[in-house]
């Protein structure tokens, strides 16, 4: 029986971090075939997907409040499924700053950045998927460590962005709307290092 408790919310991870996938792609998707008038349909799109992720981890929160024995303690418990969830909410946080702000057209570095949050999205869905075994894998470290590099390629990518942004953009309207929107593509990145981070915590906990 307490095999299967565990499973159950280790598998839950790998879930919510799936939806994070589905998320990045939707976006990647969006900003390569950019098409300023369906910005709202395919924003209604992505918070289908944030909707479902939200109901696996209010799912996942109600089955929790019944345990008396986890596989982890149940505060990292709550801590994953919130950064994991932050995860899809700040790709969400992407497209809703682009149709609020009625961008146009995308920036070449926007598309390089959000190959990088799809890039993180499935590294960290991969670590996710080895993070119930976490005290024999032989990979989860490396996925840990691949994800903190593609989190230092974002920042990069982020300063460049913004450099150029300055440099060849005088329409400060367009200046405040892109700004925002590579702040919260950086932050994709960002959030999935921070799930990374509590991996690693809860492995130094356990082991």
């Amino acid at each position: 029986m307490a095999r299967k408790k565990d499973i159950n919310y280790f598998s839950t991870f790998v879930e919510l971090a799936e939806y994070s996938c589905q998320a990045a792609n939707l976006l990647n998707e969006i900003v390569n075939n950019f098409k300023a008038d369906e910005l709202h349909d395919r924003m209604e799109e992505m918070h289908a997907i944030e909707h479902s992720g939200d109901e696996a981890r209010h799912m996942m929160i109600k089955m929790l409040a019944k345990e008396f024995i986890t596989p982890i303690e149940r505060e990292d418990i709550m801590a994953m499924a919130d950064s994991i969830d932050e995860v899809t909410d700040t790709i969400e946080d992407v497209l809703m700053c682009m149709y609020m702000y009625n961008v146009s057209y995308v920036r070449d570095h926007a598309l390089k950045m959000t190959e990088v949050v799809v890039k993180c999205c499935n590294a960290l869905k991969l670590a996710l998927n080895e993070f119930h075994n976490f005290r024999k894998s032989q990979t989860l470290h490396e996925l840990i460590v691949e994800i903190n590099h593609l989190e230092e390629k974002a920042d990069k990518l982020f300063m460049e962005a913004i450099r150029q942004l300055f440099v060849t953009c005088k329409d400060v309207l367009e200046i405040t709307a892109w700004d925002k929107i590579f702040n919260y593509l950086e932050k994709c990145c960002d959030v999935c290092e921070n799930v990374s981070s509590l991996i690693e915590s809860v492995i130094m906990k356990n082991s």
